[in-house]
């Protein structure tokens, strides 16, 4: 019985040291409820899209020579590692050009999922608010410069990662977190 009390008790503390041993995200800034324009012409509303759910934010712009392609199969990647379960929402920098018809057109060459992959943009002001003040990746002031860096929200709208794309162990990184982001309860 002794033997066996003991063998309890070791399978116990290895759980617990094991639970212990998932790194726990950080917590940056909260993402605000936004409306802005998706791929199809619809208005994108977050607190409807995005609300309780998992998601990971990019900024690209659809006539990127530099690693806006690069960016955007990584995304396709995360979207097949993710399934359904996760969203993904690509917001362009480039508004005065990245119309809904020129972000669907590109949504398709990338193999978006509808309902899964958003595409959006709107009025300046809002997506440089977001890019700047939030997510802290850049200005979206009509330059193009842009961060390749993703973002990885909760379910509660707080970013809880950045993961530079260029970094070769970056997407697997993040695909992790966002799984481990899904076992989290809020």
């Amino acid at each position: 019985m002794a033997s066996w009390c003991w063998t309890g008790i070791a399978s116990s503390v290895l759980i617990l040291a094991g639970c212990g041993a998932q790194a726990k995200l950080p917590s940056y800034s909260l993402v605000p409820d936004f409306t802005l324009t998706d791929q199809t012409g619809a208005s994108f509303e977050s607190k409807d899209s995005l609300r309780n759910q998992v998601w990971v934010a990019d900024f690209i712009f659809t006539n990127c020579p530099g690693p806006c392609p690069r960016m955007s199969s990584q995304m396709h990647q995360v979207q097949t590692a993710l399934s359904d379960s996760v969203r993904l929402v690509s917001f362009t920098v480039d508004p005065a050009r990245d119309t809904p018809a020129v972000l669907n057109e590109y949504a398709g060459h990338f193999q978006a999922k509808p309902g899964v992959w958003f595409f959006l943009t709107g009025p300046q002001s809002t997506l440089n608010h977001l890019c700047r003040d939030v997510f802290t990746l850049g200005d979206v002031d009509g330059s193009l410069q842009h961060s390749t860096r993703f973002a990885l929200i909760d379910r509660s709208s707080r970013i809880r990662g950045f993961y530079d794309t260029s970094e070769q162990d970056a997407i697997p990184r993040l695909i992790a977190d966002a799984k481990s982001l899904l076992r989290e309860r809020s």
